[in-house]
């Protein structure tokens, strides 16, 4: 049985594992999430967050033993004591959740990393990353700030947005500029490695 916190300190972490981002403070005040000080701080010291007190609003992120927490507090979960047959039962399916993942090789995090919310995850890092509209994103800076996202897949989804006109995708014109890391992020396009990306105002 994974250790135990308080509400707030475990709806904290499950919406930072669900999200699986940098998140503000804001953010989560937002949600009726209240990461008091004394649960931040044993949250930080048990390693399950990390966070960022250095300017207002902080943030926080979860971390790999944050992760595995949350998969085995659900996978330990128990329906509070005094509640009907169908709440049991649904604790019940939740419980079953995370050994069904397992058996399949998959995480927990990996559902909210992949599909149309990994198209999520690319706005929100080019939004973090571009100075101002449709500016050029080097796909090197783009992907670290993907949670980890496998790269087929973040392929997959960039290709997507170019044929339906969301994103631009461009080599780098001044081929002495490119890094090694330049080159290991490109995408190939037809015959051509694009390296630059910027989304289309809506």
């Amino acid at each position: 049985m994974p250790e135990k916190f308080g509400t707030q300190e475990q709806a904290a972490l499950f919406m930072l594992m669900r999200l699986n981002r940098d998140v503000l403070n804001t953010e989560l005040t937002k949600e009726n999430v209240r990461l008091t000080v004394p649960g931040r701080n044993k949250l930080n010291k048990a390693g399950l967050i990390a966070s960022d007190t250095s300017a207002k609003p902080y943030v926080h992120r979860i971390t790999e033993d944050g992760i595995r927490w949350c998969e085995e507090a659900i996978a330990a979960v128990e329906a509070p004591s005094g509640t009907g047959a169908l709440v049991r039962e649904m604790f019940g399916v939740l419980r079953s959740i995370v050994p069904l993942l397992r058996r399949h090789g998959i995480g927990l995090v990996d559902i909210y990393r992949s599909g149309a919310d990994l198209e999520s995850v690319i706005r929100a890092a080019y939004q973090a990353l571009s100075v101002k509209p449709q500016d050029w994103v080097r796909l090197a800076r783009l992907r670290p700030e993907l949670n980890g996202a496998d790269r087929d897949e973040v392929d997959a989804v960039l290709l997507e947005m170019f044929k339906n006109g969301e994103i631009h995708l461009v080599p780098e014109s001044n081929r002495k500029a490119l890094t090694e890391a330049d080159h290991e992020a490109a995408i190939r396009i037809g015959s051509e490695d694009k390296h630059l990306m910027a989304i289309e105002e809506s």
